[in-house]
């Protein structure tokens, strides 16, 4: 099965975080995500820079890293329209909607790392497409 992965759950591939061990796992899964990924993730990167906690060296290797993770990065224009209803229907932005989307139209469902985005799949226009990770991320939606 093809899962949606965004960007919270791809940096915790690079950067020690809580549920790593639970992203770790996804990497042998079919992996597909709007090439805005790794933006946000190189954002994520370079915020753990700015604070200190890795020199510039270490945040090249961790972006490396990521450039060779099993994502298949998708062009974003082809689910704009669609994120765009989403976020004015379900009152969220759209850069998340972006990865609802992609799930939608791939006909399965994203795994994300932010409880807030994760609450959308409790809601009824999308319920099971949104799943936060570590809680039954290889489940058929």
């Amino acid at each position: 099965m093809t899962i949606v992965v965004d960007a919270s759950v791809a940096v915790q591939w690079v950067l020690p975080e809580s549920m790593s061990e639970f992203a770790g796992g996804l990497r042998s899964e079919r992996l597909i995500a709007p090439a805005l990924w790794l933006v946000e993730a190189a954002n994520a990167i370079w915020k753990r820079h700015l604070r200190g906690e890795m020199s510039v060296d270490q945040a090249r290797a961790r972006l490396t890293e990521l450039l060779n993770a099993p994502v298949a990065s998708l062009p974003v224009e082809p689910y704009m329209p669609g994120a765009l209803q989403l976020a004015t229907e379900l009152r969220h932005p759209v850069y998340d909607c972006l990865y609802l989307a992609v799930a939608i139209q791939h006909q399965t469902y994203v795994v994300t790392a932010d409880r807030r985005f994760a609450e959308l799949g409790r809601q009824t226009a999308v319920a099971n497409r949104v799943r936060l990770l570590g809680e039954s991320p290889t489940a058929p939606a």
